[in-house]
C-alpha cells in the first residue's frame, strides 16, 4: 500500500484510478484497507476543492413536499396555517421557529438547511 496526500488534481485523477481498480475488494484485506483509505482522502479533497452549498430552504420544502406527495394545503396543515403556507412558498413571509421546527420533525428536512437566509 502506497498511500498519500491528495494535493494536486493531477493526485486527485490518479487515486480515482486506483480507487476504481480496487473496487472490489474484500474488506479487512490490505486491498480492502487501501480503498478504505484512499475514500477517505478522496472525500478530504472532494470537500475542500468541491465544496456543495446548502440548498434554499424553500426549495429544500418544495422538493420534499414533491417526493412526499404533498401540497399547499399539507403544508399548511402541518404550520398551522395554511394562508401562511401560501405565502412561504411565494418567500413573501419567514419561516419562524416553530414552523422550523414542525417541518423539521415531518418533512425530515435538516435544520441547517431550514435556518438558512433566504
Amino acid at each position: 500500500m502506497n498511500i498519500k496526500p491528495i494535493k494536486t488534481e493531477e493526485d486527485y485523477k490518479k487515486a480515482l484510478q486506483k480507487l476504481e481498480s480496487i473496487f472490489d475488494a474484500k474488506p479487512n484485506s490490505k486491498k480492502g484497507d487501501e480503498l478504505e483509505m484512499l475514500g477517505i482522502l478522496i472525500e478530504q479533497y472532494e470537500n475542500e476543492h468541491f465544496p456543495i452549498d446548502l440548498p434554499d430552504p424553500i426549495e429544500a420544502i418544495k422538493f420534499r413536499m414533491e417526493q412526499m406527495g404533498y401540497n399547499q394545503t399539507d403544508l399548511g396543515n402541518l404550520i398551522n396555517s395554511k394562508s401562511r403556507a401560501s405565502e412561504i412558498l411565494n418567500k413573501k413571509r419567514k419561516l419562524s421557529l416553530e414552523m422550523i421546527r414542525q417541518i423539521h420533525d415531518i418533512l425530515n428536512i435538516p435544520t441547517d438547511v431550514l435556518i438558512q437566509s433566504y
